[in-house]
Parts: C-alpha cells; sequence; structure tokens
C-alpha cells in the first residue's frame, strides 16, 4: 500500500484544516487507516482511526485529546481518508502521518491504532503547525 498525506500547513488558533491520505496500491475497502500525529520531542500519539466495509464506514475511533474537534472519515470512490481538525490548538501542531492495514471490518480503538502502528504502511508525513 502506498500512502500520501497532504492538507497540512499553518493556521492560527481556533482554525480549521483538512488532511488527506491518498491510497493506492489496494483494495480500498480493504483498508483501516490510522492517524498519527508526532510533536517534537514527544512520543507519536495514534489520533483516530476508520474502518471500512463493503465500501462503507464500519467504525471510527476519535482519541480523547482531540474528541470534540478532529472527526475522521473516508470516501472509497477517491481511494482517500480523511482527518478533519477543527478548533485548532498551538498543541495539536505536530507531524501527521496516516498508515493503512489490510483489515477490513476492524473495530476501531486504541489496541487496534496499535497494531495498525506496527504492522500497517505509512504515509510520508505532513506537518500541521498551529500558531498562537
Amino acid at each position: 500500500v502506498q500512502l500520501v498525506e497532504s492538507g497540512g500547513g499553518l493556521v492560527q488558533a481556533g482554525g480549521s484544516l483538512r488532511l488527506s491520505c491518498a491510497a493506492s496500491g489496494f483494495d480500498f475497502d480493504d483498508l483501516t487507516i490510522g492517524w498519527f500525529r508526532q510533536a517534537s520531542g514527544k512520543e507519536r500519539e495514534g489520533v483516530s482511526c476508520i474502518s471500512s466495509d463493503d465500501g462503507r464506514t464500519y467504525s471510527t475511533y476519535v482519541a480523547d485529546s482531540v474528541k470534540g474537534r478532529f472527526t475522521t472519515a473516508s470516501d472509497s470512490a477517491k481511494n482517500s481518508a480523511y482527518l478533519d481538525m477543527n478548533n485548532l490548538k498551538p498543541e495539536d501542531s505536530a507531524y501527521y502521518y496516516c498508515a493503512a492495514l489490510k483489515h477490513p471490518s476492524m473495530e476501531c480503538s486504541v489496541p487496534a491504532l496499535n497494531i495498525i502502528s506496527h504492522l500497517g504502511s505509512w504515509g510520508q508525513g505532513t506537518q500541521v503547525t498551529v500558531s498562537s
């Protein structure tokens, strides 16, 4: 699986960004996609997860640290997953990555993100910087 993230950039606090993760090389409907972020000097954090079943969303998960501000979605026709980030805060500044695992109908959760992080294919990441 090849993954390409896009959509990062510089935004003021309170602003919004949509990150995209375009997948190729595999049937998108068989993928569970996780979003992760890593800020400078900090450990990587699982942000969200989305899985599919027969072209429709099967399960989603959003970390407590971003719940209510971030949502995840996917578009099977575009072979893409998205991370919509609203009301951004300076502490959201990080490099954001998507990772994909061939596992349809996966129950998204913290353990699922751990599995994806260890076994999945990764994109190159995109930088998000939130200014105060």
